[in-house]
């Protein structure tokens, strides 16, 4: 039994059983207090060509109130187990919130609209409350699922940090091992693809929008190249193109050694992300590069910024094979 309880967020089960059962019961009081405005039998189902069926008011209520927290509990139970991703868990508590609102929109709405009508043929769904209740569902559940904060769990992450902690604990210079920087190419480079790509598309989206676009969209994929975001630690090696795209990724047990050198992004097929003979290379201009050597007997090149920055970059890189390739394999 205490297995079972700790696979849940016992806080998201306990809303996700009250909630259902709040929302049903205030629709029942709220249904209570315009009874007298409405006709006997209520309508239950509106028909293109304008007929209705009908049934007594107390089994409309207790039908719409049933059907609110059904709906909110098979949803909102998707958000209980732990062994889920927390992001799904986000998503099912939202669509929970959203669910249910939505079913007591569309009840209520049936009601409002038979209020203050003798014969309920006559009566037709409310669209303002429905309107509004739909609106407050869809920003409600929204709002839910950015502020859901599921129950924390340990998972393999936890386990990898964990040791992570205790390596540094036991050996603090590798907190000075990590390097994160950006990279990017002169700003000439940049005004010149601004005068030979933006500005030409511009002229052209005059004429042929659609063309106009996609020129200039070819010409910020091409500036967007020229940045790169590099991380270095124990780990290993990752550059970023533009900051997000993934292009490298070199493990330090992958590493044979790093050296900081002035490379010209011709001998490696180019400024960008480039695949050139035993060679992948992200470089962003001429200049202070580190070139990796792995143990297959690849290289990568990446630029630096500067001769220091290269030289720290080199560094922390032999370390971090040296280690990987050390006895312990720290």
């Amino acid at each position: 039994m205490g297995t079972f309880r700790d696979s849940l967020d016992l806080r998201a089960l306990r809303f996700a059983v009250g909630f259902p059962l709040l929302l049903a019961l205030g629709f029942v009081v709220s249904a209570l207090l315009i009874r007298r405005d409405l006709p006997e039998p209520v309508a239950i189902m509106w028909n293109a060509d304008g007929g209705s069926s009908f049934a007594p008011f107390g089994a409309y209520v207790a039908g719409a109130a049933s059907l609110i927290a059904l709906v909110g509990w098979l949803v909102f139970v998707q958000a209980v187990p732990i062994a889920r991703p927390v992001a799904m868990r986000r998503i099912m508590m939202g669509l929970g919130l959203m669910m249910s609102l939505f079913v007591t929109s569309v009840a209520a709405a049936g009601l409002v609209g038979q209020s203050r009508l003798p014969d309920a043929r006559l009566s037709h769904v409310d669209p303002i409350v429905l309107a509004l209740g739909s609106g407050a569902a869809v920003s409600l559940g929204v709002v839910m699922a950015f502020a859901f904060k599921p129950d924390e769990r340990w998972t393999p992450e936890d386990d990898l940090a964990l040791e992570a902690e205790r390596i540094l604990r036991e050996d603090p210079a590798l907190a000075r091992d990590s390097l994160r920087m950006w990279v990017h190419a002169r700003s000439s480079v940049f005004v010149m693809i601004v005068v030979a790509g933006l500005f030409p598309a511009v002229l052209i989206a005059v004429a042929v929008p659609w063309l106009g676009g996609l020129l200039a969209l070819a010409a910020l994929l091409g500036a967007g190249f020229l940045f790169a975001r590099v991380r270095a630690d124990r780990g290993g090696l990752e550059v970023f193109a533009g900051g997000v795209l993934k292009v490298l990724k070199v493990p330090a047990v992958d590493i044979a050694g790093a050296a900081a050198a002035d490379v010209k992004a011709a001998d490696f097929g180019g400024w960008g992300w480039r695949h050139h003979d035993d060679a992948t290379a992200m470089l962003v201009s001429s200049g202070p590069a580190v070139v990796v050597r792995k143990l297959n007997g690849r290289r990568v090149a990446l630029s630096a910024g500067d001769a220091a920055t290269a030289d720290e970059l080199a560094g922390i890189l032999n370390r971090a094979a040296a280690r990987a390739h050390g006895p312990g394999q720290a």
